[in-house]
């Protein structure tokens, strides 16, 4: 594929907001205050300005509190009402949303990953280059978010995305088509999960 063809191609964002923030003493996530703003607002704003397009949300615990209190202006809100059985059915929901979009590809990431923003979307972005690119970033020689999968592997990551372990499988079985993209000048890879996590927000 040529510049122009990538330039214009359609990469989807796909943000996974639906945590309940168990270790956080059931706090959700997308909630959290980040520069006097839940998090989730700060997450969807990296994709749209990281040049993602549509950005679909996946919400599940307080998903009506998250659509009262945050202002995600031109996003999708996909309901994940299995979201308790951990990151892969909201995977699996997101990539779902996807398929009348037109997106040749999707990026993923974490709302509890407030050092990520767009620079590093955009950087992923330009890692797409056909339908069947698989890429993710990487931090000082360890894999992480966000990720990328051409369309032509949604049905691949949905088959195998289970519990907590997300695309995992799907990424260590597909190491050999796997692009790393070294994101650690521009970002930080680091998850809120407990109490002590909080010191990582502003």
């Amino acid at each position: 594929m040529d510049r122009t063809s990538r330039d214009n191609a359609q990469v989807a964002g796909v943000l996974l907001a639906a945590g309940g923030g168990r270790r956080l003493g059931g706090r959700p996530k997308a909630l959290l205050r980040h520069r006097g703003r839940p998090l989730v607002e700060h997450a969807a704003r990296a994709l749209r300005e990281g040049g993602c397009a549509p950005v679909h949300i996946v919400l599940g615990a307080a998903a009506e509190e998250v659509r009262a209190r945050a202002d995600l202006p031109g996003c999708v809100l996909v309901d994940n009402p299995d979201w308790a059985g951990g990151m892969g059915s909201s995977l699996r929901a997101g990539l779902a949303s996807l398929a009348a979009t037109g997106a040749r590809a999707a990026l993923v990431t974490l709302v509890d990953q407030p050092g990520i923003g767009a620079g590093a979307v955009a950087r992923l972005l330009a890692a797409y280059r056909a339908p069947d690119s698989l890429a993710a970033a990487e931090y000082d020689g360890v894999r992480g978010h966000p990720v990328l999968f051409g369309a032509d592997r949604w049905d691949g990551v949905m088959a195998v995305a289970v519990g907590d372990r997300g695309a995992r499988d799907y990424l260590r079985a597909h190491g050999s088509a796997l692009t790393l993209v070294d994101c650690s000048d521009i970002a930080r890879p680091d998850d809120i999960d407990t109490a002590e996590d909080l010191t990582l927000l502003e």
